[in-house]
C-alpha cells in the first residue's frame, strides 16, 4: 500500500526513485535513524513534514498535531525513543480523517496489524504496548533535529522499505533532478552488466596493472 500526496511535490516521481536513490543523489545529511523502520511490509508515504517534539512516552502532542495539521502532511516526531505506544488504530483513524498521510516516529507504536489494515503508513524505532500520559503539550510545527538531521515545516519526507529521508523544501527540486540523472545512470550500468561487464570496470574501481 502506498500513500501519495497531493501537493507540489512531484510526488510519484520522489516515490518511485525511492530513499536510496533520493540520499545518495542528494549529497545531503538527510536520513532518519536506521532504528525507524516501517511497521508493515509495503508501507511507503511521500509528504510534507510536520515536526512535533514529545515528552516521555507522552503523546499528548499528537493529539495537538492532528489539529494543527494540513492535508499532505507526514508527523515527523521525537518521541525520545521511547518504547511505548505513543500512536494506534484511534489515531491512524483521526490522521487519515484529517488528510494526514503518515507518521514517522522516534518511539514506539502499536495495533501494527490494523495500522496495516487500513493502509496508513507508519516507520517507528519500535512496536510497544506501554501506554502514555498525556501531561506535555510538547511543540508542534517548530523545527526539530532528529538523528542529527534538521526537520522543519513543509520538508519532503520520503518513507519506504528503506529507511526515512528528509529533504529541505529549498533542495526538493535539485534532489529530484539528481535522482533523475542517478537512476538513468543506473539503468545504463545494468545494462552493461547484463552484457557481461564487471562493476569494477563499469565503476573504474580496478587498480592499476591488473587489467
Amino acid at each position: 500500500m502506498t500513500t501519495v500526496a497531493s501537493q507540489d511535490f512531484d510526488s510519484a516521481a520522489f516515490l518511485r526513485l525511492g530513499t536510496a536513490t533520493l540520499y545518495e543523489a542528494s549529497k545531503l545529511n538527510c536520513f532518519l535513524p536506521p532504528r525507524i523502520r516501517p511497521v508493515w511490509a509495503g508501507a511507503a508515504v511521500v509528504g510534507r513534514a510536520l515536526p512535533v517534539t514529545t515528552g516521555p512516552a507522552d503523546n499528548l502532542p499528537l493529539h495537538i498535531a492532528l489539529e494543527l495539521a494540513r492535508p499532505g502532511d507526514v508527523l515527523v516526531v521525537d518521541g525520545r525513543q521511547e518504547a511505548c505506544g505513543y500512536w494506534g488504530e484511534v489515531l491512524s483513524a483521526a490522521a487519515a480523517a484529517r488528510g494526514v498521510l503518515g507518521l514517522v516516529i522516534d518511539g514506539g507504536v502499536r495495533d501494527t496489524d490494523q495500522l496495516r489494515e487500513r493502509g496508513f503508513p507508519v516507520f517507528s524505532s519500535s512496536v510497544a504496548v506501554r501506554t502514555t500520559v498525556k501531561d506535555d503539550a510538547g511543540t508542534v510545527g517548530d523545527p526539530i533535529t532528529l538523528g542529527g538531521v534538521p526537520v522543519a515545516r513543509g520538508d519532503l519526507v520520503v518513507a519506504d522499505a528503506d529507511g526515512v529521508v528528509v529533504i529541505p523544501r529549498l533542495s526538493a527540486d535539485a534532489v529530484l533532478a539528481a535522482g533523475l540523472a542517478r537512476e538513468a545512470a543506473e539503468a545504463g550500468y545494468l545494462s552493461r552488466i547484463a552484457e557481461g561487464e564487471l562493476t569494477l570496470d563499469i565503476y573504474g574501481f580496478r587498480p592499476a596493472g591488473t587489467d
